[in-house]
């Protein structure tokens, strides 16, 4: 779909062109901005990919005035994986870090979010605005109940993240049935701080502007945060039950392009 009066195009990824643009925007973004590295890195070809690349969809953003023979035409992507995807012996990726059995068990259609991105150049605009319809799109087309995934801080010292994550931890743990749990070795207590003692000015500034955006929209995370050597990063599992999402809420889900 064209984004109105935007130089924008976004649609999902209909061929092999498609996804290495994808995965050249998350070595970007991932490898060269944020530190990422891994056994599944590219650096020669300046790709990031993994084996879960070729069961997801890849919800892109294409920047109309770059030439798609540049291979950076791609400046936004998610990666979706609806649960009814899996074969009997299938995983999430999420399931490398969380027991996602809350989740599993309940029956609910899931959809897995992750691998969020924007090209630096292309951040603070309506960018993000339009990765949000579309996946919002998604969702209603697919009858998707619950959505996850993991996000990330950038680091890993949890100590100096101590702020956000006890803020997490003391005001957005997921309810107990979607209360995912952060798996050893990786895992970290959430709760460093007391709750008497939390600055939310300093905590709220110190939280990833993707997870701000998930807790508007009423997002929980799972217990414990894991921290990820490989990424950089120090992750929390994000969950969103549109069922209990408030009127207005649930009006992101419902509204179609164009008309927020």
């Amino acid at each position: 779909m064209r984004a109105e009066d935007t130089p924008y195009t976004l649609r999902l990824a209909s061929d092999a062109a498609d996804l290495r643009a994808a995965q050249r925007l998350r070595y970007r973004v991932f490898v060269q901005e944020l530190g990422a590295d891994g056994p599944m890195v590219d650096h020669a070809a300046g790709i990031e990919a993994d084996d879960f690349d070729a069961l997801t969809d890849h919800l892109i953003l294409i920047d109309n005035r770059i030439d798609p023979g540049t291979g950076d035409h791609v400046v936004g992507a998610y990666r979706l994986l609806p649960g009814d995807r899996l074969g009997p012996e299938g995983r999430f990726y999420s399931e490398t870090e969380y027991d996602l059995t809350p989740l599993r068990r309940s029956g609910r259609r899931l959809l897995e979010l992750g691998r969020s991105c924007v090209d630096a150049g292309h951040r603070g605009g309506t960018s993000m605005f339009h990765l949000w319809n579309g996946l919002a799109e998604y969702v209603l087309e697919r009858g998707i109940e619950v959505l996850f995934g993991v996000a990330s801080f950038h680091g890993t010292d949890v100590d100096a993240l101590a702020e956000p994550l006890s803020w997490l931890g003391h005001h957005h743990l997921a309810p107990p049935d979607m209360r995912v749990r952060a798996l050893p070795p990786g895992r970290a207590e959430l709760i460093r701080i007391p709750a008497g003692r939390l600055d939310r000015g300093a905590a709220m500034a110190a939280m990833p502007a993707l997870i701000k955006a998930y807790l508007r929209l009423g997002g929980f995370v799972g217990d414990g945060a894991w921290i990820d050597h490989e990424f950089n990063t120090t992750d929390v599992c994000l969950v969103m039950d549109t069922g209990r999402m408030s009127a207005r809420h649930r009006d992101f889900y419902i509204r179609k392009q164009g008309q927020a």
